[in-house]
């Protein structure tokens, strides 16, 4: 009896801890303080970094347990056991890519007190599944140390695949071994204008162009809303760090610290490339060509748990490997092979040690690991310093070849030579014209006439493809003066949409030699786009009429052939309006129009009556029949600089549902000076006051001080305590 009585807590919740785990969080728990501030912004206190990590994860699993469990169901290819059938393919080609047993051994050799941050973020989900009985993991009942080395990039979308499709995986996968070799058409990049968010926005400021004398940085990335939360972690062993964290992770992603601030933007450096394989069976065994000698193909058993309604049938894939790297899929009678780095101890190693840098030099020393593989940097610090690289982790390779499509597989010629320096990547520091932008956009211009010499880099580093967002950041920031946080904010949150410079004038000019009974038809809204300023904004008719008829003009481009080639969107479009008949222009606007009045009735609606700002409790559900929010903005695929991509979901009206999400403007002068804002709120509890207590905000650009020093934070306390309380 005494035995069972002893055992009774651990048995009475919904996920099983061992006694000495229990004891473990426990103590873990009372070296961490939480304060949540008046917006609901939690500010974790360790006395070791450890103990900060174990206060993270815990205050992360407070807010979305459901986020964190979801991205790691996708780290580990693990969609299925939740999803059924619709994720098999993308958790195959991410269980090939990534082996579990690798994240294991980087653990087991991780340096003592890097294993012990590893250790804290496994008990700090632990504590909080622990503690709350009532909630119900889809899988992940016992978080374990080592998945932090799964998801070592906090990107948006951080596995780099090389340019193959998961349509190639699964037709790869699916069609037996013996069938693997067919010839399958190149696949093409697909136009989503509507679905995919394209980017994001940094911006580095010089003292020289500041009205205080201190570096300004603008971090704005474009991501799902709610993708991030806002967070700050301080520990007694120096770590003190503000800004976004990925659900899930143990590292601050884009922030700031006392000294140094850093924005990510997603990069289209070349960092992972497909092998063209020549492969043969003998005696039922498949072998690959190098080098003229035939080499044994290698394999993995994949195993997946794939649910069907009320029922899992497990499934065994064979995982095809040659020295490169896993088999993604097969083109011109060649499997592919994928050599890449997108899982490594150093890149989480990296993640964390930017977050403690406090100088150039000591950021510079962490990104010396050279294992980033995904994102371009923007810096700022307060000895004012502004830094920019394009991409992190760079191969060195013939720069003679294509690497934009798979290179021969079977010669040691197309093998890659090494790692480039960091000083040899693409990049600028403190340039002369005092301020840095990039908008997923070329890094040739990003500091204007001090930008980075092209002529100076190979081609694999970085495509020189320009977009309209690109454009709009040069044009605000080339002649500004006496910048200060708030008018940072402002150039970030402007409206205009540059990409209606180019597409209008070619359609008054196609209105102009329509047919009069097209000129007739279309005489009233020309003329609302002719008076139209070309910004966006709530009481705009024009604004609906642009983004109606734009969507279907960016719609009727080429479908690019390479990723590098999809950047380029202001020479794709300077072509294409170049081939394209005028009746097809005008024609597009009629259609835009009928579209209008078939939907709601009449083609001059404001913008703000159809494009809307919801949070639905459940995520997902919009309804028209519920409040909403007028918003001005639109997507960024115009070359607005705050997104705010929006779409019908089985309604009339379009929600938001991706585009801006965690903001700050920080000012590193002796002491840190910073507004942020994120989407909605904080809290993902419909019932809390934080649920949309920064929605307006949001939508006007209308920042909140972050609270940075713990005397501002003790002035601004809602709730005080230890993990578990």
């Amino acid at each position: 009896m005494l035995a069972a009585l002893l055992c009774a807590p651990v048995l009475g919740f919904g996920q099983k801890f061992s006694r000495k785990e229990i004891e473990r969080f426990k103590k873990e728990a009372q070296a961490v303080t939480i304060i949540r501030d008046n917006w609901g912004v939690p500010h974790i206190y360790g006395k070791s970094d450890a103990d900060a990590v174990f206060g993270l994860m815990y205050a992360q699993c407070e807010e979305n347990f459901k986020g964190i469990e979801r991205n790691y169901l996708y780290q580990l290819g693990k969609q299925s056991e939740v999803d059924g059938e619709s994720n098999l393919y993308t958790d195959i080609q991410l269980q090939l890519i990534a082996d579990t047993a690798d994240a294991i051994r980087d653990y087991r050799a991780a340096a003592p007190w890097f294993r012990k941050l590893m250790d804290a973020f496994a008990d700090g989900v632990n504590y909080y599944l622990y503690k709350h009985p009532e909630v119900k993991p889809q899988v992940f009942h016992h978080f374990q140390p080592w998945y932090a080395l799964m998801f070592t990039d906090g990107s948006v979308a951080a596995t780099e695949t090389g340019g193959i499709s998961l349509k190639e995986t699964e037709r790869f996968y699916s069609k037996g071994p013996d069938n693997m070799g067919a010839v399958f058409d190149r696949p093409k990049i697909e136009n989503t204008i509507q679905e995919k968010e394209t980017g994001s926005n940094g911006f580095a400021i010089a003292p020289s162009k500041t009205a205080t004398g201190h570096a300004l940085l603008y971090i704005n990335p474009h991501v799902p809303f709610y993708f991030r939360d806002e967070v700050q972690i301080v520990s007694d062993e120096g770590l003190n760090v503000y800004g976004a964290v990925t659900w899930g992770q143990f590292f601050i992603y884009q922030g700031f610290n006392p000294h140094c601030g850093w924005m990510h933007t997603s990069s289209y450096a070349d960092v992972a490339d497909l092998y063209a394989e020549k492969v043969t069976k003998k005696d039922g065994k498949w072998y690959y060509e190098y080098d003229g000698q035939l080499k044994p193909v290698t394999t993995r058993q994949l195993v997946l748990q794939i649910t069907n309604g009320n029922k899992t049938e497990q499934r065994t894939i064979t995982g095809f490997y040659t020295h490169h790297g896993p088999v993604l899929g097969s083109r011109d009678g060649k499997w592919l092979s994928l050599k890449a780095n997108n899982r490594s101890y150093e890149a989480l190693l990296e993640s964390w040690l930017i977050t403690k840098a406090g100088t150039f030099a000591e950021y510079k020393k962490a990104m010396d690991l050279l294992s980033n593989n995904s994102n371009n940097t923007v810096y700022a610090d307060d000895q004012g310093n502004i830094a920019f690289w394009y991409g992190n982790y760079m191969p060195k390779r013939d720069p003679k070849l294509d690497w934009t499509l798979p290179v021969d597989g079977s010669t040691s010629a197309t093998e890659w030579r090494g790692i480039h320096k960091l000083d040899e990547i693409v990049h600028v520091y403190n340039p002369s014209t005092g301020w840095i932008e990039n908008c997923n956009s070329t890094p040739f211009t990003c500091s204007g006439t001090a930008s980075p010499d092209k002529s100076k880099y190979p081609a694999y580093m970085s495509p020189d493809g320009e977009n309209y967002r690109g454009v709009n950041a040069i044009r605000l920031l080339k002649d500004a003066n006496n910048l200060t946080l708030d008018s940072l904010i402002a150039k970030g949150y402007d409206h205009y949409l540059p990409a209606f410079d180019v597409l209008l004038p070619a359609l008054f000019m196609a209105y102009t030699s329509a047919a009069d009974s097209t000129r007739q038809s279309l005489a009233g809204p020309i003329k609302v786009l002719q008076d139209w300023d070309r910004r966006s904004a709530v009481h705009s008719v024009a604004t609906t009429l642009a983004v109606e008829w734009g969507t279907r003009m960016l719609m009727a481009l080429p479908r690019a052939q390479t990723v590098e080639e999809s950047t380029a969107q202001t020479t794709r479009m300077a072509a294409m309006l170049r081939n394209m008949p005028p009746a097809k222009q005008t024609a597009l606007l009629a259609e835009a129009i009928k579209s209008l009045e078939k939907r709601y009735g009449t083609w001059k609606i404001e913008w703000g009556d159809i494009n809307r700002y919801q949070r639905p409790a459940d995520g997902i559900t919009f309804d028209d029949k519920m409040p909403g929010t007028p918003v001005g903005m639109v997507g960024s695929q115009f070359g607005q600089l705050p997104s705010f991509q929006s779409r019908t979901v089985n309604t009339q009206k379009r929600y938001g549902y991706s585009g801006n999400s965690f903001i700050a403007a920080v000012e590193f002068g002796p002491r840190i000076k910073a507004k942020s804002i994120i989407t909605g709120g904080v809290s993902f509890d419909p019932a809390s006051k934080h649920f949309t207590d920064q929605a307006e905000g949001y939508i006007n650009g209308k920042f909140k001080d972050v609270l940075f020093y713990r005397e501002d934070v003790l002035k601004h306390v809602e709730r005080t305590y230890h993990p578990g309380e």
